[in-house]
């Protein structure tokens, strides 16, 4: 049976799996058990995987800050694409987004990731310049 439902951190083990299985996509300390849970907690609704063959094929994290949304481990496991998966889980979370209010979102691609760059600007996504992003740990 395949279908879309929202995530939740019982979906942890296959997950953190799937991601770090996927050409791109970089896991940070961000993506512990912990930190998963906290943000699917604050974010409710906004996160959804897709399940085939009885697993995990495909995620969506999701959430915002109150202005803006922002888009995390969109990934689809290699078998499963070319057939919109991504794409739905975008639109759903999107539509998520609109209705909490959100007008606008955002995500991080890396430089590196070929693939990731050409599913954002195929389906409707702007690539930004102009600015840099800096990051720094808060300890």
């Amino acid at each position: 049976m395949k279908m879309i439902r929202e995530m939740t951190i019982h979906d942890y083990d296959e997950m953190i799996e799937l991601w770090r299985n996927m050409e791109g996509l970089a896991i940070s300390n961000a993506d512990t058990r912990a930190n998963i849970e906290f943000y699917l907690t604050r974010n409710e609704g906004l996160s959804f995987v897709y399940e085939a063959e009885g697993r995990i094929a495909a995620t969506i994290l999701c959430g915002h800050d109150g202005r803006r949304g922002f888009i995390y481990h969109v990934a689809v496991d290699p078998a499963f694409r070319k057939q919109n998966i991504g794409q739905r889980l975008v639109e759903l979370s999107l539509s998520k987004l609109r209705e909490a209010g959100i007008d606008k979102c955002h995500i991080f691609v890396l430089d590196d990731n070929e693939g990731g760059g050409r599913f954002w600007s195929r389906t409707g996504w702007e690539k930004r310049s102009g600015f840099a992003v800096y990051s720094r740990d808060t300890e």
